[in-house]
């Protein structure tokens, strides 16, 4: 899956090189935490994809979104990733599993507490 790069704005060169699954939260049935890197820039950015199957059998609905974060942030995000023994168990109890799926007192896995937000961005698929 590829996605025009915000910065370059050259379509299908952004992509999600590293991704782990999160537990469903009061809102979203599937959370996943994306890294993203373009292959003509070099730009990183992080992205959270939100799908939710609660609504009628054809109502599905997702969000997802591309943020802009410092490079230290994206680098312990990375190792966050990495170290986790198995990044597609959204139920694994692994430290990473542990501190990336904290939820308020809503319910809800707010995933942009974990770096200082610095604007978002449409991910624009290519096919």
């Amino acid at each position: 899956m590829s996605f025009t790069c915000p910065e370059c704005q050259t379509p299908r060169n952004l992509g999600i090189t590293q991704r782990i699954e999160l537990p469903a939260d009061s809102r979203s049935d599937e959370i996943a935490l994306q890294l993203l890197k373009c292959r003509s820039c070099g730009f990183n950015a992080l992205a959270i994809y939100e799908e939710s199957r609660r609504g009628a059998l054809d109502d599905d609905s997702f969000d997802h979104t591309g943020y802009h974060a410092t490079s230290d942030e994206l680098e312990r995000i990375r190792q966050l990733i990495e170290v986790c023994p198995d990044i597609s168990n959204s139920r694994c109890d692994c430290e990473s599993h542990r501190i990336l799926s904290e939820t308020n007192e809503y319910g809800r896995n707010d995933l942009t507490r974990l770096f200082s937000y610095q604007g978002s961005f449409a991910l624009i698929y290519n096919a």
